[in-house]
């Protein structure tokens, strides 16, 4: 390869220069010859196809781009054609619930299906990279992209990270032999991200600098990654500083860490622009090719478009000496093994039967299982919950009713896809053939203070048996969440000061709850919201992370009782901004307390931790009820005295006392009782859902493997220290069972 050929194949080009993508609803099928030329000339390696547009136009458009690599070049090396997937094929595929919500299902090998669903619909098109799943911890609930996580907990977002990277990659592209490539092949690139430590920035505003110790790197930012992302065909890199060094060009992470520790092999890029950040933002540099050299060198990564093409300037630096070109060499060599991986060598254009693999009857019954596993019931005092459908009356109340919110991260007019709650309901009680009215009112707009709603809110409620009032946060689709003018309250680049709810949804759930009817208050939102008043005044409350096409279904299912609601937090709920962070996880010593509090009549109750607030989090991580009952005996451990290499198990039964039957998330806790550093006052280390019918019971193991035991020790080394252990049943906050482990020299 020639020098420019190499530097073509690590820099990202765009299908934008040889189509005409303004218009996503054109079927032209025609295309820039010269356009095509120039964009193959200098970026060849990996295209962007994100874009909205006839399937048609889509695959003409990619068929163009490989027919031209593979025919009219020297070297014949196809193109990894990309796209997003966070939580849906975003080129008018199935979108599910965003990965909080999908989190929240506790249900990696569901997760695992929806994955695969992503990959098939978009592999079919010819896309062979998605840039997904996203590892960042929830730990900072200010910023705006908490919704695109998995949660708060670093083993949780690795088993879930693991679970959408092996659906998602898992298999072979048509017409590629099986034994290829040392015998790996898979069939699409997973793209972890953003690589690392991008979710807790300071002051939660996008982009900024995290601060954090090597420790804090170890045990908190690098485990989902190390656990998900090792067999990643790809991983992005972040835009934020770790530590005042631009992780665009961390040698300590990208290089000593990721490639040399961990011996990771494969592609890793740039986020868009990122390069010139290190000019614009971080200050390290201020020139192109002191951003270019900065990043190839201690990164080994190419450079994603955005920004003004740093990787441009390469050939002239090598030619000048001050660019070793055996950098350049070892990037192109990832890129290569991951095409190679892939089979796209053997088979690099979209297949002619693509629409048959785009919402099957199939991806239907995976989303909606996810959308009914994903909601998580909060709150349900005297049972109010399951309504029954011989109800005569609801009220359906809230600017969450007749819409459909879906997280960030869709193809502009999504939402079309969608069912509303309203008609959700209307469908499910229709069904039925239920007699239930349903008196609808909006009361108010998610985005205004005005109460002028408020009348015919109340007055619906009057009307009914209960009270169902959505109220919430929202998102945008890339389109409309970067278009100006436009608002919303969560998604990338939209950071949030209160985490409590935006105008007049509170007073709307305060006027309907003071008439006096049973009140479901149901969040739709992107991230905890902040409302303590409501959990202690509502009769029900439920969570719905931002829900998927079907969401609108699920809802009415899991109120009426059709289904029984399984969903638990992966994050946990504060009281107030104020009183964030709030994570389960956190170091022994941090959480005092001797709270206070402002009652209902705003009397004063001083405290110290806080003054008048409280340091315990609304609802905590892993909890969630259902409408049966389940209770733990026989817990276990085998053995329970182990050597510091040794694993062990954890062994309960579980029993479904109810009278209805539910899914159990079993969940198992540890502690270090004693260290030679300040460890976490607890951290989940295993966890497994189980389908259980009403009076039955089940006996569930869970191994432990030792390295989950060790810390990060005083000579920056993992070490498992011997000492007393306890594990714990339960949630982060319930202790449902506990047993002591013994680990010895």
């Amino acid at each position: 390869m020639t020098l420019e050929e190499k530097v073509a194949q690590i820099i990202q080009g765009d299908i934008d220069g040889w189509m005409n993508t303004t218009d996503p609803l054109d079927n032209t099928l025609v295309f820039n010859q010269s356009g095509l030329e120039d964009m193959m000339s200098t970026k060849a390696g990996s295209i962007w196809g994100g874009y909205a547009m006839p399937y048609e136009k889509f695959v003409f458009a990619l068929n163009v781009g490989q027919k031209y690599l593979m025919e009219n070049t020297s070297l014949g090396i196809p193109a990894m054609f990309q796209s997003e997937g966070l939580h849906g094929f975003t080129n008018n595929g199935t979108i599910f619930p965003s990965p909080i919500g999908l989190a929240a299902s506790f249900n990696p090998e569901l997760l695992s299906s929806v994955a695969n669903i992503i990959a098939t619909e978009a592999e079919g098109l010819g896309l062979s990279q998605i840039f997904a799943p996203v590892l960042d911890m929830s730990r900072e609930l200010r910023w705006g992209r908490v919704e695109e996580n998995f949660g708060e907990d670093p083993f949780l977002t690795g088993e879930m990270g693991l679970a959408y990277v092996s659906g998602l990659q898992n298999g072979t592209r048509r017409n590629v032999t099986a034994d290829g490539s040392g015998g790996i092949r898979k069939r699409m690139a997973a793209t972890c991200k953003h690589f690392t430590a991008y979710g807790s920035p300071m002051a939660g505003l996008n982009t900024a600098p995290v601060v954090g110790s090597e420790r804090d790197l170890r045990t908190i930012y690098l485990p989902a990654f190390q656990k998900a992302c090792l067999e990643s065909l790809a991983i992005m890199t972040a835009y934020s500083a770790y530590d005042s060094v631009p992780l665009v060009a961390n040698k300590h992470i990208l290089s000593d860490i990721l490639r040399d520790e961990w011996q990771y092999p494969y592609w890793v890029t740039t986020d868009a622009g990122a390069v010139d950040l290190l000019i614009s933002q971080h200050k390290t540099c201020d020139t192109r090719e002191c951003a270019a050299k900065a990043v190839i060198e201690n990164g080994l990564s190419g450079e994603m478009g955005g920004g003004s093409y740093t990787y441009l300037t390469l050939p002239d630096q090598v030619a000048a000496g001050t660019v070793n070109e055996s950098y350049i060499d070892e990037t192109v060599k990832a890129m290569l093994r991951t095409k190679f991986t892939l089979g796209l060598f053997e088979s690099p254009y979209p297949y002619s039967d693509y629409l048959s693999t785009i919402r099957t009857p199939e991806s239907r019954q995976v989303l909606l299982q996810m959308e009914e596993e994903a909601i998580v019931l909060l709150e349900n005092r005297d049972n109010v919950l399951p309504l029954s459908t011989d109800i005569s009356s609801i009220a359906l109340i809230g600017p969450q009713v007749n819409r459909v919110t879906f997280g960030d991260y869709v193809f502009f007019n999504a939402s079309l896809n969608g069912i509303t709650p309203l008609a959700g309901f209307q469908e499910f009680l229709s069904n039925r053939s239920s007699s239930t009215r349903i008196n609808f009112a909006q009361g108010c707009e998610l985005w205004s203070n005005d109460q002028s709603g408020f009348d015919e809110a109340v007055s619906a409620a009057q009307q009914s048996d209960v009270a169902i009032v959505m109220v919430g946060t929202w998102s945008l689709d890339q389109t409309l969440l970067w278009t100006p003018g436009t608002n919303a309250t969560t998604g990338e680049h939209v950071d949030l000061s209160s985490l409590s709810l935006v105008g007049a949804q509170l007073p709307l759930v305060e006027a309907i709850v003071n008439t006096g009817k049973p009140t479901v208050v149901v969040f739709v939102s992107g991230k905890p919201v902040s409302e303590p008043w409501i959990q202690a005044h509502a009769n029900a409350v439920i969570q719905q992370f931002y829900p998927g096409e079907l969401g609108g279904f699920a809802l009415p299912e899991i109120i009426f009782g059709a289904v029984n609601p399984s969903g638990k937090l992966p994050v946990s709920f504060p009281r107030s901004v104020g009183t964030t962070p709030d994570f389960y996880n956190y170091l022994n010593g941090m959480r005092p307390v001797d709270a206070g509090m402002i009652t209902d009549n705003d009397t004063l109750v001083f405290g110290h931790q806080y003054v008048l607030n409280s340091p315990i989090p609304i609802w905590s991580f892993g909890h969630g009820l259902s409408y049966t009952t389940f209770n733990y005996t026989d817990l276990s451990l085998n053995p329970t005295s182990i050597g510091t290499s040794d694993n062990f198990n954890v062994t309960v039964t579980v029993h479904n006392t109810g009278l209805v039957d539910g899914k159990e998330v079993v969940q198992v806790y540890l502690s270090d009782v004693v260290s030679s550093v300040v460890t976490p006052v607890q951290r989940l280390v295993g966890f497994q859902k189980i389908d259980l019918p009403a009076g039955s019971s089940q006996t569930v193991s869970i191994e432990v493997v030792s390295s989950q035991l060790a810390l990060w020790n005083l000579d920056n080394e993992w070490a498992v220290e011997p000492g007393v252990f306890t594990v714990t049943i339960g949630t982060s906050d319930e202790i449902l069972s506990q047993a002591t482990l013994t680990v010895t020299a």
